[in-house]
């Protein structure tokens, strides 16, 4: 006894010179971020005008976040919304053009009475429905000549005071994100140009300048220039993320400037930096690809808003053309092209959903979707009907049903906080969900091997051997040997299963041409791709008239090895995964069913809930 004694006390006396010089633990000296954060970028309270006119009078930023961290909130229609998962952030994005007014308006505040201006636009307002509505669209006008009715600086920096303290009160590191943020509304001739500007600072930095809106300039390098010198007086971080490029009749991702001048390497550079992300699904559209431009892909064809801009009398329709500046994969490829004439990609952007939501309720599932604005809450006939009338004739219009439920952002980041969560979305280690949260992985490595993806620790190889979502993949110097991945999915706990994996790579050829080839690399319940390219669809298991479906079919998780069977070293190329679910019922078969909602001709009752992670760049070494 007396010798184990000593043997002990002249180990600890020795220490690991000791016990051998290699780490135990295989994790020591590791820090990846393995844990996925949900979350909903693009949410407007009660301090947004359009909002705030269109029913939601009351629950302002504060509520957003409660009902965020799944706390029930008593909705307009009277009843109680509650998340049946908590998010872990959430950026309440209220417009910076006329932000907080109408409540300001509504409560009659002293200081805004006293403002002449301010006290015309409070008699205007009224008390009927009808004077609140010609109210709104007379503001709403004001957006498309860039003409604000009203320009306080006192008022305007007393609500985005107030609006930094409702974040920093509600941010609770490591259990709950509150990210401050703002949205810019630029839409010029009605073109949609907005952007979602997110801070990774409190209120001490960002509340020391009131955001920029449209008003001060309506142009994206604007925006860039009030980012500049934001981060230049605060020493703080900023980013911005575009939305809606389906609604911007090809403007948004033109590759031309704000002067219809072709991108230089500056100009590529500043908006590389400065919009790292882009949000490419929520309740005004899917934005990934389009059937006319994608026409080999059976899943392009998903939820798209593709008639016209958003000019309030009259929507401006859409041509063909345009189509191609505003999805995100061909996006993607114009890039590319970019990156081979500048030597600067200007659209290397992860993506993300995030619902646009202005109900103050991020809800994006199918089940629990509270829709756009808060008059199209449940049980007000949001089955039918217009939602959005174009004036320009019914075949331009968006119907009802037509509101998607989508989506999320899912970020993987070290932990749960401001710093963390921005660090990830800046890296662009980011996918987008259009409401489910299936669990994604994607590396991209040169020395991935198929058992990799087999083993237990396959993220933690990734890492080690490769790149993830978001990152470059340089080749080495002479390579010839094509780029391998690995792709790893989970269903949603609470949801449906999967149908399969797919990779989408797009490439431009050395002549200038560009390409894209939809993969299938993992296939639930046993099939395979036939000779023909093609793979046999899953027999549905939705009861439109209950509402219900069966994991009957599909998998609770799939994963595979892929190398890139058409690699050229010469090329540069884009890969990104596309998880893709079994048809489950859509929010409109859950409205017939738990409310007895009447359902148009033509309506949507069926979905496919998918995700679509950020690209990895395939970079040729030169």
């Amino acid at each position: 006894m007396n010798r184990e004694i000593l043997l002990w006390a002249a180990l600890i006396t020795l220490g690991p010179a000791a016990m051998g010089a290699q780490e135990y633990s295989p994790y020591a000296g590791e820090d990846f971020p393995m844990q996925v954060y949900w979350g909903d970028t693009h949410v407007h309270s009660s301090f947004s005008m359009d909002a705030n006119a269109a029913g939601n009078t009351r629950l302002n930023p504060g509520d957003a976040y409660r009902f965020a961290k799944g706390e029930p909130v008593k909705a307009y229609n009277g009843m109680t919304a509650r998340l049946g998962t908590p998010l872990d952030f959430l950026v309440v994005s209220d417009h910076a053009e006329y932000m907080g007014l109408l409540p300001k308006l509504r409560a009659a505040d002293p200081a805004l009475l006293a403002d002449e201006t301010g006290k015309q636009l409070y008699d205007s307002l009224g008390n009927s429905a009808e004077s609140g509505q010609a109210f709104f669209m007379e503001l709403v006008t004001t957006l498309l000549t860039n003409e604000p009715l009203i320009d306080n600086d006192t008022i305007e920096g007393s609500i985005w005071r107030e609006i930094t303290r409702l974040a920093d009160a509600h941010d609770d590191p490591g259990h709950f994100t509150a990210l401050i943020g703002f949205e810019w509304t630029s839409m010029p001739a009605g073109d949609n140009l907005h952007r979602v500007v997110v801070y990774r600072d409190g209120a001490d930095r960002a509340g020391q300048r009131v955001p920029v809106s449209a008003f001060d300039g309506d142009r994206p390098e604007d925006l860039w220039g009030f980012m500049r010198e934001y981060e230049s007086a605060s020493g703080g971080n900023i980013l911005a993320i575009p939305h809606n490029s389906n609604l911007s009749n090809g403007r948004m991702f033109a590759v031309v400037d704000s002067q219809g001048k072709p991108f230089d390497r500056a100009y590529a550079r500043e908006r590389a930096l400065r919009e790292p992300l882009v949000e490419v699904t929520q309740i005004k559209g899917d934005g990934e690809s389009h059937p006319l431009l994608s026409p080999d892909d059976e899943f392009a064809d998903f939820e798209n808003w593709d008639r016209g801009n958003i000019k309030i009398g009259a929507t401006v329709p859409k041509v063909d053309s345009m189509l191609q500046y505003e999805y995100a994969r061909p996006v993607l490829k114009h890039g590319l092209a970019q990156q081979a004439k500048l030597g600067v990609n200007p659209f290397k952007f992860g993506m993300i959903g995030s619902t646009d939501a202005h109900t103050s309720f991020a809800t994006a599932a199918e089940d629990n979707f509270w829709g756009k604005v808060s008059s199209t809450e449940p049980g007000n006939g949001r089955t039918e009907g217009v939602f959005f009338d174009s004036e320009g004739g019914e075949d331009f219009d968006i119907a009802s049903w037509e509101q998607v439920a989508s989506g999320y952002a899912a970020v993987w980041a070290r932990e749960n906080t401001r710093e963390s969560i921005f660090d990830a979305m800046r890296r662009k280690e980011v996918y987008a969900t259009t409401g489910s949260r299936m669990t994604v992985r994607f590396f991209g490595g040169w020395d991935f091997t198929p058992e990799d993806v087999l083993r237990p620790d396959a993220v933690r190889i990734g890492y080690r051997k490769g790149v993830p979502m978001g990152g470059d993949l340089p080749s080495p110097t002479g390579a010839t040997a094509a780029p391998r991945f690995l792709a790893m999915a989970q269903k949603d706990p609470g949801g449906a299963n999967l149908d399969r994996i797919q990779i989408i790579k797009g490439w431009v050829d050395t002549e200038g041409v560009q390409h894209e080839q939809a993969y299938d690399v993992a296939l639930s319940d046993a099939r395979v791709v036939g000779d023909d390219g093609n793979v046999e669809p899953l027999v549905s298991t939705v009861d439109v008239a209950k509402a219900t479906y069966s994991n009957s079919i599909g998998a609770a998780e799939l994963s595979a090895f892929w190398e890139d069977p058409d690699f050229d070293p010469a090329e540069e190329a884009f890969y990104y995964v596309r998880v893709i679910e079994i048809p489950t019922p859509r929010w409109t078969a859950y409205d017939a069913a738990r409310l007895n909602a009447p359902i148009e001709p033509g309506t949507r009752m069926e979905v496919q809930d998918r995700a679509y992670t950020s690209p990895i760049w395939s970079v040729v070494s030169r």
